[in-house]
């Protein structure tokens, strides 16, 4: 009982550990699995010895298994396969070509720097040639970089674990037996690849046909069972073929992602959330048990080997792998210095350790020291300055993209919509309403008769290649439901969702509130780039302004001389619903506004609605019917800035006359009131107590008048 309850102590610091540091590593925006792989060293057996992996026996061995599994299935649920299309070719290279070349440049740099025999060198660089999404995932998004870049980092980390850790179990098999035949390595991985593809496979096919026939099942209940499948598929692999395991749950992964399963955001998202509980549980665990000592008596050999595995062999195989295609030395010279080591390597490497420790081959210990001190330095040295390499090469930022993507076809969205066609972008509108549309391609604009919430009608109407999405539907719900959609499947730079003003106003106070609290946990969340905070607009009132013709088209331009007047009237004119700006041009960049936004600047040009509430009879009579396309003006109500005007006054009295001169003033009211209450009284005592009778005014003397 006391060794059950010691373990469950352990493990509950391990996690307390392990997401500490991931909330640590986010607050701080760097890479998470510094702080794993402090808190798990300070925690281990060098350290405070409360956490001691030794004790877990043999399961440390299947939670390793089973954890790298799911991070690989969801790696390979993540990825995107028609972005991979793009980089295909340098992609394949890199996990074939790369693979061999990182294995001898690794190995001769630890050979002859680390002073290795030629088994173990070459059991390192096997274990080193892998990247991993666990690291490559969470620096991209400190980090963003050009599209293409990304993607080949991202393919390459969960690809080419799979074929890492089977060249490391080839490597391992060759060094227990003693057969170094280069055939039996290529069978070797050409049988358990090709198993594991094959299995993952059919078994990724099957469950995808299960879950779109299957719609009685819940959300938590579907979720479960693709686990559950997951951990089948790794489990029949690994009984069929050795090691195969780890390629069924990628191609498993793949395959899902592929065939567009119902409810596949929500599948990624839970998916995700396990994949960082057991990155975060295993890299603490595997670094409890690493010995300090160990890495201090590898000595200045391996700080070399690392160093040429990061400066001369990283740079060289991408150079031969990216020889025929369209990158450039920018986007070389990035993906030369990425390649920080993950959780495959430090698994694998554990595993092996206690493997040819069992079997009397020393070393071990030793390999796994190197295998961690790699890790340390690529995930310090890279992660730490990939976003100085990134901006120094003009790489950093979200992707490029122009034109606009407008979910929801009404007279404000096409509005919008002209004036990017205008302005020489792409546009293209969706809505479900085939007669919503009709206006839409009567102005030859493109439109998408479909709904926005299937990813595949947003990559067909182009959104793969826009720099806005404007969601302007009537149902604000719908709005930011798409919007969010989008934001997780491709990080578009400039997202807006609207929230019709009518919606949060119909139910009265209580809907009020709600909408306030909503709107302020949106704001929070979109703060720390999780969820889209609405705009929230009178959309069905300029709606009908719109098709009313109550309505005028300016645009202005942001001053610097009095630019918080300017401002203070835009705002005012804002709130008050009297104008809406639409969108803001700024050099050769326009984007969509509807709300006030403080990255105005001066120089810039904002396109605006205003409201123009004079009956359509004195429209006439003034000069004819509004034209039915407007056209862009330049209106004195917005131009002319009302100015304070300064007004002489008199400076203040001075308080103490003030109070000098109401205590006189006090004082006198008092002595007349007792004066005439003392006259009142003699008077009333000589007529009786009567009052006295009221003046004769007959015979009261005038006042000459001054004009006489």
């Amino acid at each position: 009982m006391d060794n059950s309850f010691a373990i469950t102590i352990q493990i509950v610091l391990t996690v307390l550990a392990g997401i500490s540091a991931q909330v640590i590593g986010e607050y701080l925006k760097v890479p998470s699995i510094i702080f794993l792989l402090l808190f798990g060293i300070g925690l281990g057996t060098d350290g405070a010895g409360l956490i001691r992996p030794s004790d877990l026996g043999i399961g440390l061995e299947v939670l390793v298994s089973l954890s790298v599994a799911l991070i690989l299935f969801e790696g390979g649920l993540s990825l995107e396969l028609k972005e991979l299309d793009k980089v295909s070719t340098s992609l394949r290279n890199l996990v074939t070509t790369g693979v061999f070349v990182t294995l001898l440049g690794g190995g001769m740099a630890a050979h002859w720097l680390g002073e290795f025999p030629w088994s173990l060198a070459f059991l390192y660089a096997s274990l080193v040639v892998v990247t991993g999404p666990t690291v490559i995932n969470p620096l991209l998004r400190q980090v963003p970089v050009d599209r293409k870049v990304a993607t080949l980092l991202e393919g390459e980390g969960v690809l080419i674990d799979p074929v890492g850790a089977i060249l490391a179990v080839v490597v391992l098999d060759i060094i227990l037996n003693g057969d170094a035949d280069p055939l039996l390595i290529i069978t070797g991985l050409t049988v358990r690849l090709g198993t594991g593809a094959l299995i993952g496979g059919l078994g990724g096919v099957l469950l995808g046909i299960f879950l779109k026939q299957t719609l009685f099942l819940s959300e938590e209940l579907r979720n479960l069972l693709v686990l559950a499948s997951v951990w089948g598929l790794y489990g029949l692999a690994q009984e069929i073929q050795g090691e195969s395991g780890l390629m069924a749950a990628v191609v498993a992964g793949i395959i899902l992602r592929a065939l567009s399963i119902p409810d596949e955001r929500l599948l990624r998202r839970f998916k995700g959330q396990l994949t960082i509980l057991a990155v975060s549980v295993l890299f603490i665990l595997l670094a409890a048990d690493l010995s300090i000592a160990s890495i201090f008596a590898l000595g200045r050999g391996a700080v070399l080997t690392v160093a040429v595995l990061m400066l001369v062999v990283r740079p060289l195989n991408i150079a031969i792998c990216t020889a025929p295609s369209d990158l450039n030395w920018r986007q070389k010279a990035f993906l030369g210095w990425i390649a920080p080591r993950g959780i495959v390597s430090a698994s694998v490497a554990s595993l092996f350790a206690i493997l040819l420790t069992e079997r009397g081959i020393s070393g071990g210990d030793a390999i796994k020291a190197l295998v961690f001190l790699t890790i340390i330095i690529t995930v310090l040295a890279q992660g730490l300055t990939a976003g100085l390499l990134a901006r120094g090469l003009g790489l950093t930022g979200h992707r490029d993209g122009s034109g606009a993507v407008i979910v929801g076809c009404n007279p404000l969205s096409l509005l919008i919509a002209r004036l990017f066609k205008e302005s020489g972008e792409t546009v293209t509108l969706i809505d479900t309403n085939p007669e919503a549309c009709e206006p839409a391609a009567q102005e030859n604009l493109p439109v998408f008769v479909n709904s926005a919430l299937d990813t595949e009608v947003l990559e067909e109407a182009g959104i793969g290649s826009a720099a806005t999405l404007l969601t302007i539907t009537n149902n604000g719900d719908v709005n930011v439901l798409v919007a969010q959609q989008a934001q997780e499947e491709f990080q578009l730079p400039r997202i807006v969702a609207v929230m019709p003003k009518e919606d949060l106003e119909k139910d009265g106070a209580t809907a009020n509130a709600s909408a306030k609290k909503s709107k302020s946990s949106s704001a929070q969340k979109a703060a720390s780039g999780k969820a889209i905070a609405p705009k929230t607009i009178a959309l069905k009132l300029w709606n009908n302004h719109l098709r009313t013709g109550a309505v005028r088209l300016g645009e202005t331009q942001l001053r610097s001389d009095g630019a918080l007047m300017q401002r203070a009237h835009l705002r005012a004119l804002i709130r008050s619903g009297e104008l809406i700006p639409l969108v803001v041009k700024r050099n050769n960049r326009m984007w969509v506004a509807l709300t006030e936004e403080d990255n105005w600047k001066a120089g810039d040009r904002l396109i605006y609605l205003l409201h123009d509430p004079k009956p359509k009879l004195l429209q006439r009579l003034s000069g004819g019917s509004r034209p039915n396309t407007l056209n862009v003006e330049i209106l004195p109500a917005v131009e002319d800035v009302p100015l304070p005007t300064k007004v002489s006054e008199a400076p203040p009295p001075d308080p103490a006359v003030m109070g000098a001169e109401a205590k006189s003033t006090n004082g006198a009211k008092a002595a007349i009131a007792r004066a005439n209450k003392n006259v009142d009284g003699e008077t009333n005592a000589g007529n009786g107590g009567a009052p006295p009778p009221p003046p004769d005014t007959s015979s009261a003397e005038k006042t000459p008048d001054p004009s006489s």
